[in-house]
């Protein structure tokens, strides 16, 4: 049916001389807030502990896009989410480094206890529980902070969430990932805007990441012209306001709650972006 959609729109969009969204050439389902893909970084966590199932399922709750998700790899193997290498910051009166700890050492960390009384017991999760809460509820933004990428495409590929999981990852691995998943959503980030063309022309990505510091109104036109998308990691919500205006496509954040309200009052004012002309 989605196919069906995509491709009833994208003659549409022909007929009227307009670009097809590009989203489409992604496969990704459509923004639900105005054009403009919600990112959650690291869950929904404000009074929540981040990169957990609750953040998650709470980034699910609110409507957003998708959930940004930190991907470290155990002593034994497993896959987990923790942004950090090391567990100083997540547990009061631990130490240690994600891969010199088996799974069972992190999974007896209590890492809601920091953050409120009715988090306590909150653990560290395994990517695989993470996608299991996620799939066709809401996207995945996965940074690869260290791990196998053939075990990670077995997982997405198992799940038929090959179109659900954008792959932001250093340029080595996703090089991996176009050879084990060619239908797996490589999204490269290319640093500083001089790389860009570069990158562009190497990867030929449906989807480009960019942070704040390296982002301007010229980067999203040139990510545009070549017929890709762009979601970018804010500073803050000050962001939002050019982020909007320069049509960009994404917007990555600490406050997911407050960029949807925002966006929708923006929609009430007629500020939605409208499609691209070629």
């Amino acid at each position: 049916m989605q196919n069906i959609v995509a491709a009833v729109i994208a003659f549409w969009c022909l007929t009227a001389g307009l670009e097809p969204p590009g989203h489409f050439a992604a496969g990704l389902a459509p923004p639900k807030h105005g054009g403009v893909y919600v990112v959650a970084h690291r869950g929904a966590h404000e009074g929540i502990p981040e990169n957990t199932l609750p953040a998650y399922a709470r980034a699910i709750e609110l409507g957003a896009d998708f959930v940004e998700i930190d991907v470290r790899t155990t002593k034994d193997g497993r896959l987990v989410s923790i942004h950090n290498a090391s567990v100083e910051s997540y547990a009061e009166g631990h130490s240690g480094r994600v891969a010199e700890m088996t799974y069972d050492e992190l999974r007896a960390l209590d890492v809601g206890a920091r953050i409120a009384p009715e988090w306590v017991g909150t653990r560290i999760p395994l990517v695989e529980d993470i996608l299991d809460l996620c799939r066709n509820k809401i996207g995945i933004y996965l940074d690869l902070k260290a791990g196998d990428v053939a075990t990670l495409v077995d997982m997405v590929k198992e799940r038929g969430m090959e179109k659900q999981v954008l792959w932001y990852a250093s340029l080595s691995k996703l090089r991996e990932l176009e050879k084990s998943c060619p239908s797996c959503i490589a999204m490269p980030d290319p640093g500083p805007e001089k790389n860009l063309k570069k990158l562009i022309a190497a990867f030929q990505p449906a989807v480009v990441a960019s942070v704040w510091r390296h982002y301007s109104k010229s980067f999203v036109d040139t990510v545009h012209d070549a017929g890709a998308i762009v979601i970018v990691d804010e500073d803050d919500p000050g962001c939002w306001e050019d982020a909007l205006k320069w049509k960009s496509d994404g917007i990555q954040t600490d406050h997911p709650a407050a960029l949807i309200e925002w966006l929708a009052q923006n929609r009430q004012n007629g500020l939605d972006s409208p499609p691209r002309k070629p």
